[in-house]
């Protein structure tokens, strides 16, 4: 027995011997890396303001706004991309930072990318915002023009941080930025925050504000008055159901003011660990990562006509049911943009915490289309490539109406030829034509590789949607410790989902950060950090638990990584409210079965309406009635185009069911579909047709 007591005391003396020496080993390798970094270490006490007003003097040497051809950006995340509100053929990006593992870059360039053209160009200006990441921007509703708000900067290895609280308004047809200074209060700055528009008012909430210390996550709620030129900071109930504070959620215009989806932030909890040696239990508060998955919308009440100037709207938030049918597991740091009633997600990570060392971390890549008014999602699947072994020759590849038409203007431009040069008609077919190009598409653009996937999976992907077309933009991945930013950018149409096409693309540039070396030591800090807490009891000072992937937690690793954690929505608030919240999963999102008309396949948007504008039209005065609108009130334009957009409305929802059903088609060799009914009207009213 007391052989085996000397062996036990033994192995303990030589596993803490050994214990010992790695930290000295430890201890060493830091001091060296520390002497390593010393000259050039960032300093906590640099002078920001110093460095950005070096970064405004030099923008003082462009005298006046110039663009210029240039390659596409290089690679940088938290930037903005929107779709230009003056020219459907236009996208801008600006601003963003670069990590590459050991120091941050920030970016204050602004680049258009011309969609016809397919060329990008860099636009400089006198008056262009200081670097920044994590702001936002926004169309301006009935103002036009483009609004930015807030960001943050910081010294390159982020010791320390600025955030700004200055307003932008920029004019996407003259190029121009114009600083806004308002009346009165504004709000403070912050950056993670999201920004849209309703009528006249721009909408700011959330954010973040962050220093090297803490993270503190905003909920206050700011209206921008885009005639009177003032902010107005709406001061609700106390009992008044409204969003948690948050950062990177969803943020939509509405017909009626806002919606609100989801989010990021962290809350405080308490951690029971293990038993003292005292017998107690030893806790510690931690700043827990959250995602959230409840929804919200804003009503906003203009004030009356007869109210003061300067009268705030009248706001209140209104709690909805969670979405049905929202994308499982719950993911973080998926993107989503406005398009014709719904919202486009696309990207995201689900973060599991396997044990205390580390986190499994899922990537997506999945396209859902979050319909606002249903409050329902729906995955949106590219069509299968087709493959037709038998395919038709060149001058029979287009039929139908199109094919017919081109034939047509074909034959037109022959005979126009022919009598300019003094020929008969009867010579025409013999001649050659030159067809007439578009003078903004002079050069012939060089073909772009179509991918019949969606993009790698990531998260925080910058997306936008111009002229139905779906357009996605960097975004990051993260494999053990080390961060990827990717360099290129994506294309879909979404009314057809027939593939992607690669507009960029480079490879990342090399990780700079740790190594796996670093990560084993890490997680050797963590286990002695273990041992000493196993010998205290009570309370441990507050800490955050390991951080995920968001805008706001870049920094401690960078500083933040995004976990999930379920936030079950509660029921609807009791006030009336436009939107439909149930969840419906019952039926299916595309049923016939509410009495209003269906699409086909293989049919247009403008000719489904032909088809069935009466109905819709109908189906429209109806709602105005119920409503308590007279139909008289409205003149016939309004009324057919207002039914024109719920039908195209209609055409949307029904997108991924009417496009299953061309693929089932196409695969059997069935062309366009055109029932006995409408066979029986295009022949004049003649018998059945078989």
């Amino acid at each position: 027995m007391a052989k085996d007591k000397k062996g036990k005391s033994e192995g303990k003396k030589a596993k803490i011997a050994e214990k010992k020496q790695k930290q000295e080993k430890k201890g060493e390798k830091k001091e060296k890396v520390k002497n390593s970094k010393a000259n050039d270490s960032d300093v906590e006490d640099i002078d920001l303001d110093a460095v950005l007003a070096e970064y405004a003097k030099k923008q003082e040497q462009f005298l006046k706004v110039t663009e210029t051809p240039c390659d596409p950006p290089r690679a940088r995340a938290s930037s903005t991309l929107i779709a230009s509100p003056a020219n459907d053929n236009e996208l801008f990006l600006f601003g963003g930072e670069y990590f590459n593992g050991a120091l941050a870059t920030f970016f204050n360039d602004l680049y258009v990318y011309l969609i016809n053209r397919d060329e990008w160009r860099l636009i400089t200006s006198p008056n262009t915002p200081l670097p920044r990441s994590g702001h936002a921007w926004c169309r301006g509703g009935n103002a036009g023009g483009i609004y930015l708000f807030g960001g943050e900067f910081s010294s390159p290895k982020q010791g320390t941080f600025y955030h700004y609280n200055d307003f932008w308004r920029f004019e996407p047809s003259t190029r121009e930025w114009t600083r806004l200074e308002t009346k009165g209060k504004s709000p403070p700055a912050r950056s993670g925050h999201r920004m849209t528009y309703y009528k006249n008012y721009i909408i700011l909430f959330g954010g973040f504000q962050d220093t090297s210390q803490q993270t503190k996550y905003l909920a206050d709620l700011w209206l921008y008055d885009t005639q009177n030129f003032v902010w107005h900071n709406p001061v609700l109930p106390l009992a008044t159901q409204k969003p948690d504070a948050r950062s990177s959620f969803t943020f939509l215009p509405h017909e009626s003011g806002a919606v609100l989806y989801g989010g990021y932030s962290r809350v405080k909890s308490t951690v029971t660990g293990k038993h003292t040696k005292g017998g107690g239990q030893a806790q510690r508060n931690v700043l827990k990562p959250l995602v959230h998955q409840d929804c919200f919308f804003l009503r906003i009440v203009q004030p009356a006509a007869e109210a003061e100037p300067n009268s705030p709207p009248t706001v209140r938030w209104e709690r909805r049911k969670k979405p049905a049918n929202a994308p499982n597991p719950p993911r973080a740091g998926a993107t989503m943009a406005y398009h014709k009633g719904r919202g486009i997600m696309f990207g995201g990570v689900h973060d599991v915490e396997e044990s205390e060392e580390g986190i499994d971390s899922e990537f997506f890549n999945n396209l859902f289309a979050w319909n606002i008014e249903r409050n329902r999602y729906f995955p949106l699947l590219l069509r299968k490539p087709r493959v037709n072994a038998n395919q038709r020759k060149p001058q029979e590849a287009r039929s139908g109406r199109r094919g017919r038409g081109q034939a047509n203007e074909d034959e037109l431009l022959r005979n126009l030829a022919a009598l300019q040069t003094g020929k008969s008609l009867a010579d025409a077919d013999e001649m050659d034509i030159e067809k007439p190009t578009d003078g903004t598409d002079e050069k012939q653009l060089p073909a772009k590789e179509v991918l019949h996937e969606f993009p790698h999976a990531r998260f925080n992907a910058q997306v936008t949607v111009q002229d139905d077309v779906l357009y996605i933009y960097g975004g990051t991945f993260e494999k053990g410790d080390r961060e990827f930013t990717f360099d290129e950018m994506y294309a879909t149409d979404l009314g057809k989902l027939d593939g992607v096409k690669q507009i960029f693309h480079r490879e990342p540039e090399n990780w700079l950060g740790s190594d796996d070396e670093d990560s084993e030591e890490e997680e050797g800090s963590d286990e002695d950090e273990e041992d000493s807490s196993e010998d205290e009891e009570g309370d441990i000072k507050m800490r955050d638990e390991k951080p995920l992937h968001s805008e706001s937690t870049r920094k401690s690793k960078r500083k933040d990584k995004v976990i999930t954690a379920g936030d079950e929505a509660s029921e609807a608030s009791s006030l009336p409210s436009t939107f439909d919240d149930t969840p419906d999963d019952a039926t299916s999102g595309t049923s016939p079965d509410d009495n209003l008309p269906h699409p086909r396949p293989f049919e247009s948007r403008r000719d489904f309406f032909q088809r069935t504008g009466n109905e819709w039209q109908e189906a429209l005065m109806a709602s105005l009635r119920w409503k308590g609108v007279q139909p008289e009130t409205l003149s016939v334009k309004e009324i057919k185009t207002r039914a024109f957009e719920m039908s195209e409305e209609k055409w949307w929802d029904c997108r991924e069911e009417i496009t299953a059903l061309e693929d089932e088609q196409e695969a059997a060799g069935i062309g366009e579909v055109v029932t006995l009914a409408d066979r029986a009207e295009a022949s004049g009213g003649g018998g059945r047709r078989r």
